[in-house]
């Protein structure tokens, strides 16, 4: 396994592998990752000071990725973007690699680590908060992904 930044080449496999993972949790709807208008271009995207986004690589293929962006509204935040594993990957310790790999270039540029995401997806909550995230009552700020109704910060 290979953890990488994304290169313009893996535009396409990382957008085909966020929509899988959204249509298995029922997410492939408005609010959600799903309509975001950048998804097929995140190398684009990260290309932006205090932003990366990594993917993870098996045998030639992306089975992983996971980004850090800027919050618009505070300065010191960022937010953990678009952490997708494909389903034969996960257990298999490819999140928490991304995620170390993810929050230590945060924490060179930041002091919060900001994440939204959906209550039914039950395994990433709980990896979440193994890893130290707290959850919060309700959204840092206003997003694009109001559909999102689960909220965790931590410290860097």
């Amino acid at each position: 396994m290979k953890i990488r930044e994304i290169e313009e080449k893996d535009n396409l496999l990382v957008e085909q592998l966020i929509r899988t993972c959204l249509k298995e949790f029922g997410a492939d709807k408005p609010g959600t990752a799903w309509s975001d208008p950048d998804l097929g271009r995140l190398y684009s995207l990260y290309q932006q000071p205090g932003s990366t986004y990594w993917v993870a690589e098996e045998e030639g293929h992306i089975v992983a990725g996971c980004g850090i962006g800027p919050v618009a509204t505070h300065q010191d935040v960022c937010e953990l973007q678009k952490m997708y594993a494909a389903k034969e990957q996960r257990g298999t310790g490819i999140a928490e690699m991304l995620l170390h790999t993810a929050l230590t270039f945060a924490g060179e540029h930041y002091k919060q680590c900001y994440l939204e995401t959906l209550s039914n997806m039950h395994a990433a909550n709980r990896f979440y908060q193994k890893q130290g995230f707290r959850q919060m009552d309700k959204p840092l700020n206003e997003s694009e992904h109001y559909a999102c109704d689960v909220w965790y910060i931590k410290n860097l």
